[in-house]
């Protein structure tokens, strides 16, 4: 709700972790659609198998949920016929678990409109997520790949940015991690100064 109000929110990651963690009582259904119904925003909602036609079966339905529904489907061999058919039947597709330019190509090709990069297991292993992240920019916008690159989890503002500079379309990020890129080391001394300024300021004088 913050980050709506506050002009920042793109869309909502709802996955099976998040629903059961936050309401473990509701049904998961119930509150995606309430969530797409409500936030008009892109809602993304992960299907529940690997198996190629269980992926397709579980995709259509979520995105009888409402249209804003974006069904995000891990990157494995077995999704990818998965990816290209809901794609055919008008779903919008978020392959996750791209780890590799290849990887992102690949899924871009069956017809994702969005691939997501884990920032986290990325640089657990020593690779460079910007570098990854710029290499598939630089790649889609080169063949004109109609396919957002999408970072998830950047553990701290520094790295959003430069994640963002090397060409992320959008960040995945708990609303916590969030309000944390507001600040900065210097913020608490800049409004101290600021508020020491305005106390200075001479007040008008009221007219007789």
């Amino acid at each position: 709700a913050w980050a709506e109000r506050s002009g920042l929110l793109d869309g909502i990651v709802a996955t099976p972790a998040v629903l059961s963690a936050e309401l473990p009582q509701a049904d998961p259904r119930e509150i995606l659609k309430e969530l797409a119904d409500e936030s008009l925003r892109p809602v993304f909602a992960s299907v529940g198998s690997l198996d190629t036609d269980e992926i397709v079966r579980g995709g259509k339905d979520l995105r009888r949920l409402n249209e804003h529904v974006i069904v995000a489907v891990p990157f494995v061999e077995d999704a990818l016929p998965a990816i290209r058919r809901l794609s055919q039947d008008g779903v919008r597709v978020a392959a996750t678990l791209v780890h590799s330019v290849a990887q992102g190509l690949l899924a871009a090709k069956a017809g994702a409109v969005m691939v997501v990069v884990p920032v986290d297991a990325l640089e657990a292993v020593g690779e460079r997520a910007d570098e990854t992240i710029r290499a598939l920019h630089d790649t889609f916008a080169r063949h004109a790949v109609e396919c957002d690159v999408v970072v998830a989890g950047p553990p701290n503002a520094a790295r959003f940015a430069e994640l963002a500079a090397a060409g992320a379309d959008a960040a995945v990020v708990t609303p916590d991690a969030l309000r944390s890129f507001l600040q900065h080391p210097l913020t608490d001394r800049g409004i101290d100064r600021f508020l020491v300024d305005v106390s200075r300021r001479a007040r008008p004088r009221r007219a007789k």
